[in-house]
């Protein structure tokens, strides 16, 4: 017994730590981060039908709105966590260490001023807000739920400024370490949530402190013992605090951020243009995303490790493992193509074993959307390497165009061929990244890359 269990263990373990050390830590860090995500998944499990019995399912719907409301301020930081990831990358990889301090300790401050300014304008503005209109919640919750929000909102605002520590392991290419922060949260939170269910009644103040209150402790426990050991050549410090930087972080991190938005625009939107059309088939078109979501979701922990190793590979000049990393990756994605026309295949079945036989997905909903996760795959094998070089503005007016045109055109799809259509509009936008960016990659990879193609 034990030996089956060995010679698969040794071909991993062969398999893992052979190549080139930027791969060998990238595979590590994959692997890594499948298992702790399969943790996270495996927490959230157990913590959330345990949370439904302890507190009303209502106010679990109230705590989950909050919250989701409360999470949209984290684009308040205007991409300078981005900005922060590529510029401490290419001053590490040049060992212009004071460079990377100065980038660190700066973005710390800017950070911690705007996140400041906003905490102490929503204090002013709570005592003003009904949270029991925002969230329709009953009247009588409207005390109990301002503390909520005001606990929430505290706690995410530091958690604002602490999250840094993920930024830095990112760009260091440590990204499994980074994901280990959310998967102690929820642990954490996980072990609290349970000794309340045995000595207390449920109750939402104490929902809100488990989970924002266990997250605040791991960011700050990590960031103490990361600046204290590995990193305290880079700790935060009022005398590498230089403003000036700011306006390089801040250039590189709106492109980031200008990207990111976009792409959320085009993703919410297709769900509420759906739900104007036809409000029945949101339910079918959620099931099958959710289906097929596990190839983005799978293909992205891959892609994490390769941003901030491109990075450092460019600076270095080191051509010929970029090339050789991105044919693999290429690679990859021919399996995952794979993997989607199976699941294609099989869905009817799946999803008839999943919610029953009354919801029924259209067959082409599935084709649309399975080939929309397969394009939107293949941009991002390219759209990492861009990211990591800093290359972005193809990307950034890539985006805004997109997100223009996207509401009238999936509108206009919508009206004409249904719920696939809205899927249709996305899958054209994809298609216009998927042949753009691999002309861009190839121009920057040979030297010829002059204009927008190198900016």
């Amino acid at each position: 017994m034990l030996s089956s269990l060995t010679k698969p263990v040794s071909f991993i373990k062969s398999l893992v730590n052979k190549g080139h050390d930027r791969s060998i830590n990238a595979k590590k860090n994959i692997l890594a981060s499948f298992i702790i995500k399969g943790g996270s998944i495996a927490i959230s499990l157990v913590s959330v039908p345990l949370t439904i019995h302890w507190v009303h399912p209502d106010q679990y719907g109230i705590w989950l709105t909050l919250s989701s409301l409360v999470s949209w301020f984290s684009f308040f930081d205007i991409g300078f966590g981005n900005g922060l990831r590529n510029k401490f990358a290419e001053a590490k990889a040049k060992g212009e260490h004071e460079l990377a301090r100065i980038y660190v300790s700066t973005t710390y401050a800017i950070l911690s001023i705007i996140s400041g300014f906003i905490l102490i304008l929503f204090i002013c503005v709570n005592p003003f807000l009904d949270w029991a209109i925002i969230l329709n919640a009953p009247r009588t919750m409207s005390a109990e739920l301002g503390l909520l929000a005001l606990i929430v909102f505290g706690f995410f605002s530091i958690d604002f400024v602490l999250q840094l520590i993920a930024t830095i392991l990112n760009a260091d290419q440590q990204p499994a370490k980074a994901s280990l922060f959310s998967f102690l949260g929820g642990l954490l939170s996980l072990i609290i949530i349970f000794i309340l269910t045995q000595t207390t009644k449920g109750n939402l103040i104490y929902l809100g402190l488990s989970f924002v209150g266990t997250q605040l402790v791991v960011l700050l426990v990590a960031t103490i013992w990361l600046f204290s050991g590995k990193y305290k050549p880079y700790a935060p410090s009022l005398k590498f605090v230089h403003f000036k930087y700011a306006r390089g972080l801040m250039t590189l991190g709106l492109k980031f951020f200008i990207i990111q938005i976009a792409f959320i625009v085009v993703y919410e939107t297709t769900i509420i243009i759906i739900a104007q059309l036809d409000q029945s088939q949101v339910t079918p078109y959620n099931i099958a995303f959710k289906y097929f979501s596990v190839i983005p979701m799978i293909f992205g922990i891959i892609m994490v490790p390769f941003w901030s190793a491109y990075t450092e590979a460019y600076v270095k000049k080191e051509m010929d493992w970029i090339r050789s990393t991105m044919k693999k990756l290429i690679t990859i994605w021919g399996f995952f193509t794979i993997m989607g026309i199976v699941m294609l295949l099989v869905s009817d079945k799946v999803y008839e074993l999943w919610v029953g036989p009354e919801i029924k997905v259209p067959f082409t909903l599935s084709l649309a959307i399975v080939t929309y996760i397969i394009v939107n795959a293949w941009c991002t094998i390219y759209s990492v390497f861009l990211n990591g070089v800093g290359k972005l503005k193809l990307q950034f007016y890539s985006g805004i165009i997109g997100a223009l045109i996207n509401i009238p055109l999936a509108i206009y799809m919508g009206k004409k061929f249904g719920v696939t259509g809205v899927v249709l509009s996305s899958l054209v936008l994809a298609l216009g990244n998927a042949l753009w960016s691999p002309v861009q990659y190839k121009k920057i990879m040979n030297n010829t890359a002059t204009g927008i193609w190198n900016q």
